[in-house]
Parts: C-alpha cells; structure tokens; sequence
C-alpha cells in the first residue's frame, strides 16, 4: 500500500519532534494554505502583501531565538542578527541560513528592489536594503507575518537544537532572565521615558505602566486624575553583562529633571514624579550611591527630589501607550539625554 503524501496538518504536528529535511518539504496546495494560515499570513506569504508598520507581532520582539518560514519551517533568520531599523518591521543583518532565502528583482514600483523569499516554502518575506548598519551594510526589512519565532529556550523542543549553542543554551538549564535583571523607574510621561530607554545595548525590553499607588487594575483614565498615588513608570528587562543596573540609573538622571516635585516639563501631577523602585537591598543601595554622586556633580542646581523607594505591582498599561513614540513619530515627549 502506498504511503499517503504529508499532509500540510500532519506536517506541522511532525514540527514539534523533529524538523524534516527541507528538501523532503512539499508546499501545501494553494486550499490547504487558506485553512492553516491567518488571512494576513495568506495575503503576505502568498501575494507579496505587506502588513502594516509598528502594527505586527515581531518588529520590536528583543527576545533571544530563531525566525522559521511560517509556511515550511525552514530557519531563516536569528535575534543575533535583528536590530532596530526605525521603520516598525522587525529588520536583519543577514540570514540565520543563507541557503534558504532567494532573492528576487521587484520591479512593481517606480523603481527596482530586491524581493526576498523562502526557497522550500516559497513564501514572500520581505525585500532586502543595502542601507543597513555595519558589518554588513544590509537590511533584510521582513514581514512578521512570513514568519514564526522560536524562543531559544523551545529550540530543542520545537526541533531546532542544533541553533541551541548560538545563545550558549545547554540541554539542562535554559536561558532565563533573572528577577533582579529587572529595573522600575519613573521620570515623567512614559512615553519619552521608553523611548530612550529602549534603544540603550543591553535592554531586552521594555513596558510601560503605573505603579507606586494604592488603585487596584490601574488605568490611564484613574491614573491621569492624579489621586490613585501611581507614577507612570516603565519597567527595563536588561542583560547585565551588557549593562548595569547602575548605568541604567544614570541615564534615568539624565533623561528627565529630578529636581522638580511631582513635574516633568508641562506635565504636572504626583503621577509624573521622579522614583525609583528597587526590588533589593542592592539594588536600593546602588540607586542611593547615583543620587548622591548625581547630586555631588553639580549638574542639577536644585535638589534632587527623586523617591528611592520600594517596588510593588506593576499594571501594565493600554496597548495604545506601549512604544508609543514608535508608533507615532514626532508625538509628544519632553525628554531628551542631558550631557
């Protein structure tokens, strides 16, 4: 009896043991694609759609793993190699597998780019620039939507071990961060805030919310009025052998003005006061050894009235405040780095 041709469904169930060898790969039928994929996976994958910027899954995605072809699996590129282009699709220096990706002229414009697509899945990605940043000058600018993330503490589980060893993940202990790896400041409006923040080496990710108040579920609407005692506030997931605790700190003194109460330029309001909130006694120590020395330079004339204080739940705020400054370009921020 013949053996039944892969189905697309018993294909992706296989994905989870053990990734079959590409060139055993068939692309599903064109039916099979509508049922196992988004409409906007279809549109993009299938029909060189593009989705729309800042609005997609991976573009700010600063989580350790791998990105698969959506339709076939195949690897194709690593958060190694992803950096922030600034234009809200998530961006690559170069392919994780070279092999895999074909690059197409696209000539549909009023001027020619180079189409990039999966060579077994033959899915549409994106196109790749030659405005990137060193070392290689390129920028491979993709579609979230073309692709499927693998977190690098699944890699073995999902089939892709053998890429274990570029984040230095051994089979007994997975990458975690670590709960002390984790920084809560306010200085102000967190939009300007995060926008700053983010982009620093070191800084895995960032979230905004309020925090330091007694209201329970705290929204922007209770939070705005200024009586729920929350700060709006970001919390920084960083990667201490890149930064430190302490240099976090001294940008937070030199983003905002610690020297005025409960005010950060226009915005007024306890809300808008300048805190740090430590998780531990070294973390407590440490912002009270960068207030003092930050006071002691002279660089601020007034006194420094920043709370060190201890930190407590954090809500996390609306969507819509999440990187909003990336989202919308030249909005409202009165932060900026003081020399």
């Amino acid at each position: 009896m013949k053996a039944k041709r892969l189905t697309f469904i018993a294909f992706l169930g296989l994905m989870s043991m053990a990734i079959l060898p590409m060139k055993d790969f068939k692309k599903p039928s064109d039916t099979e694609l509508k049922k196992q994929l988004s409409p906007e996976q279809y549109e993009v994958t299938q029909h060189e759609g593009t989705e729309p910027p800042f609005q997609n899954t991976y573009w700010d995605n600063k989580k350790p793993g791998i990105y698969v072809d959506v339709v076939s699996g195949e690897p194709l590129f690593s958060s190694l190699d992803k950096f922030d282009s600034g234009t809200g699709w998530p961006s690559f220096l170069k392919p994780l597998e070279a092999e895999n990706i074909i690059e197409k002229k696209d000539r549909k414009l009023f001027y020619t780019r180079t189409e990039v697509r999966s060579k077994h899945g033959d899915s549409h990605l994106g196109h790749v620039f030659k405005d990137g940043p060193a070392p290689t000058g390129l920028r491979y600018c993709m579609n979230s939507a073309s692709l499927r993330f693998i977190p690098a503490d699944r890699l073995k589980e999902e089939g892709y071990g053998q890429y274990a060893s570029l984040f230095k993940i051994s089979d007994e202990k997975m990458m975690k961060v670590h709960k002390d790896d984790i920084a809560t400041f306010a200085g102000g409006c967190f939009w300007g805030v995060e926008e700053i923040i983010r982009k620093l080496p070191g800084v895995l990710e960032t979230t905004v919310g309020y925090t330091g108040g007694v209201t329970s579920n705290a929204t922007y609407e209770q939070v705005k009025k200024g009586n729920t005692g929350h700060a709006e506030a970001i919390q920084v997931v960083f990667d201490p052998a890149k930064i430190s605790y302490e240099e976090l700190l001294k940008y937070f003194f030199r983003l905002h003005d610690p020297t005025t109460m409960n005010r950060q330029g226009n915005d007024i309001g306890s809300q808008y006061r300048s805190a740090i909130f430590y998780r531990n006694e070294e973390q407590k120590q440490i912002a009270a050894k960068v207030k003092e020395e930050v006071q002691k330079s002279g660089k601020w004339k007034g006194k420094i009235v920043t709370e060190i204080v201890p930190a407590g739940i954090f809500h996390t705020a609306e969507g819509y405040h999440q990187k909003y400054l990336q989202k919308n370009p030249g909005g409202y921020t009165c932060h900026y780095l003081r020399d």
